[in-house]
């Protein structure tokens, strides 16, 4: 597999089991928005490479990346102690099906991520694109605990204040935390909620249909299998190769 190797600029740490990184970025460097790309750490054997999606948009000088820490894990378990400065190892090639492009056209988007499976959505909320094709689009992010909801400030406070994308982000991103462990404004699993209909009740949204609503999902493999099973119980079909279709899901979710 083809690498690049590229510096670590900045760390955060959101909690104790969540952190991100930005890196440097080769100006040839090319991807869509919600593309994955492989990370892995220099290594004297082969390194090791994992999946991972890129958290950054594609007109961001900077990569950036998010991810859980795994204790054992055999990628994270090292990650986790980047240093500004460090090198990483990231693949040429990107690639992902959380791309607009394997949709049908319709008025509302729904973005909906569970824990690490936010990072894609954030380099789609952050794409000029979206706004223009679609009327609404809701970001809906389930996390256990109120400490996990990353990313949650930039979403709320930032982004909408941004000097070319701040009018769109205000007029048609909507913003749903969920937590399921804690008190918070909005409790219960994404799959819960839009099975009972909560969901669209909070968002005063229309009750989906297949002409207007399209799903982007990304998230733990059983929150993915549950979404998936609610969507195509209503008719709704999953884009798959050159098909597009009502939905896409990201079935290179990371988990170590």
């Amino acid at each position: 597999m083809s690498v690049m190797t590229e510096k670590v600029t900045h760390v955060h740490h959101w909690n104790d089991n969540l952190f991100s990184f930005r890196t440097t970025r080769d100006p040839g460097y090319r991807f869509k928005n919600g593309h994955f790309t492989m990370i892995g750490l220099p290594s004297d054997d082969r390194p090791l490479m994992r999946a991972y999606s890129i958290t950054s948009s594609n007109h961001e000088e900077e990569l950036e990346f998010f991810s859980i820490k795994v204790q054992d894990g055999a990628l994270t378990s090292k990650l986790q102690n980047l240093q500004v400065g460090d090198e990483v190892l990231v693949g040429k090639r990107s690639t992902g099906t959380l791309v607009p492009d394997n949709m049908l056209p319709g008025r509302f988007l729904y973005l909906l991520a569970t824990g690490t499976g936010l990072a894609p959505f954030m380099s789609i909320i952050k794409d000029p694109e979206i706004y223009d094709q679609f009327e609404r689009i809701i970001l809906a992010h389930g996390v256990r605990e109120v400490s996990e909801l990353a990313y949650s400030d930039y979403i709320e406070n930032v982004l909408p204040n941004d000097e070319y994308l701040g009018e769109m982000v205000r007029d048609k991103l909507v913003y749903y935390p969920t937590v399921t462990r804690e008190p918070y404004k909005n409790n219960g699993r994404l799959t819960t909620l839009m099975e009972c209909g909560k969901l669209f009740l909070d968002l005063d949204q229309p009750h989906p249909t297949l002409e207007d609503d399209r799903f982007m999902m990304c998230g733990s493999p059983s929150m993915l299998k549950d979404l998936v099973a609610i969507l195509e119980s209503k008719g709704f079909i999953e884009a798959r190769n050159i098909n597009p279709g009502h939905f896409v899901i990201e079935r290179a979710f990371v988990e170590s």
